[in-house]
């Protein structure tokens, strides 16, 4: 890619995760200073989607990220801070060394990323919450998408479980098929010990999930507990 393509990829990953609706031509000359034409961002759309880094849905005029997008866009991520009333949330709910009870904590996690979160000991307890708030995302209206992912859910003590040990001790974000939960869904993990109790947690979303944002909350909650 070249510095103009880069931007404009940005811009349109930006865009869907915001939006949700695949994004043309005019919404970028509209919605961003990027001081270039309709027809030049065509044509540059035109050459990303020739390089497998956009796609255009076939009910759409518009272009969505691929797999690899997502991938060149959180290699590019900066560091972000979570809001001082997030952290206040978070920080009054995690658990202390000598209490497992993590649930609360959970909750306000899926509450403040939007999205669905498991929270695991390692005695292979595991307690999931949110998934509501994947059943409204856009992403999975498709029928065969829904089925798929109430088949993750009906199997992710076993996913967990058998994925803990890969978890690592900084958080790491998977997406789509390098993640053990689906190719149509990202997830950022991460694993801790606090005191002697030692355990992992993660936040599932889809591909078009706010990587920055949630990568922020989940280092926030890794760097209180350990």
């Amino acid at each position: 890619m070249n510095d103009r393509q880069a931007l404009i990829l940005e811009v349109i990953i930006r865009e869907y995760i915001k939006t949700g609706v695949p994004v043309s031509s005019h919404a970028l000359v509209d919605n961003y200073d990027l001081d270039i034409s309709s027809a030049t961002v065509r044509n540059e759309m035109a050459e990303l989607e020739r390089l497998g880094l956009i796609v255009q849905p076939h009910t759409s005029a518009g272009r969505v990220p691929t797999e690899a997008a997502y991938k060149w866009y959180i290699s590019k991520l900066n560091e972000q801070k979570v809001s001082p009333r997030e952290a206040k949330v978070l920080a009054d709910r995690l658990p202390s060394p000598a209490d497992n009870d993590f649930k609360k904590a959970a909750k306000d996690l899926a509450e403040l990323s939007g999205l669905a979160v498991f929270w695991a000991n390692d005695q292979g307890n595991v307690y999931y919450t949110g998934l509501a708030n994947l059943l409204s995302q856009p992403d999975f209206i498709d029928n065969d998408l829904l089925y798929d992912l109430s088949a993750v859910f009906d199997s992710l003590d076993e996913i967990v479980e058998a994925y803990f040990d890969k978890i690592a001790d900084q958080p790491l974000i998977l997406i789509g098929s390098d993640g053990p939960f689906g190719n149509f869904c990202s997830s950022i993990l991460v694993k801790y010990k606090n005191g002697e109790q030692a355990g992992a947690l993660g936040i599932l979303g889809p591909l078009r999930m706010d990587y920055g944002r949630n990568l922020s909350l989940l280092n926030y909650i890794h760097n209180r507990l350990i």
